[in-house]
């Protein structure tokens, strides 16, 4: 009796690791909320790949005597280095791309955009826990950068 089920037991096991692992790299989609709590973020899946975009500002609006001259107007990207992108909303904007799942809660080979510099940085992301993460922004390699966690919202 223990022969006829331990064939079924591997099947269900190696079934159950494998559905694990299809779902371990979506374990990062969902809405984030950033460091400082005055933005969200929501990651997805692009493509075979994982994104992010601003989903939430706690200021979506210019304050009043803002020295651009938009006080009251919404945020934009106007510190983007290319002319032509500085007046896309900051709401709905794609600040970060390309990030490979590699297991273990492990993504890499990321890009993330900084709004308020309008540089964009190599990153990866470590998730820490089911709610918390921990992006890693950095110039050349991740030794020479900074880390920062955020917490899912949901």
């Amino acid at each position: 009796m223990t022969m006829v089920r331990l064939p079924g037991i591997c099947l269900m096991v190696l079934l159950l690791a494998g559905a694990a692992h299809a779902a371990g790299g979506d374990a990062i989609t969902g809405l984030w909320e950033v460091a400082e709590g005055d933005g969200r973020i929501e990651i997805y899946r692009c493509a075979a790949k994982y994104c992010g975009r601003i989903a939430w500002l706690k200021e979506p609006l210019y304050p009043p005597g803002d020295k651009g001259g938009m006080a009251g107007k919404p945020l934009v990207d106007r510190d983007n280095p290319q002319k032509e992108l500085a007046s896309r909303p900051q709401l709905g904007l794609q600040i970060m791309a390309g990030y490979t799942f590699r297991g273990d809660g492990f993504w890499d080979e990321g890009t993330i955009y900084n709004t308020e510099n309008g540089k964009s940085y190599s990153s990866n992301i470590r998730l820490k826990s089911p709610d918390r993460l921990e992006l890693r922004g950095y110039i050349g390699i991740p030794l020479l950068g900074g880390s920062t966690v955020w917490k899912r919202v949901k």
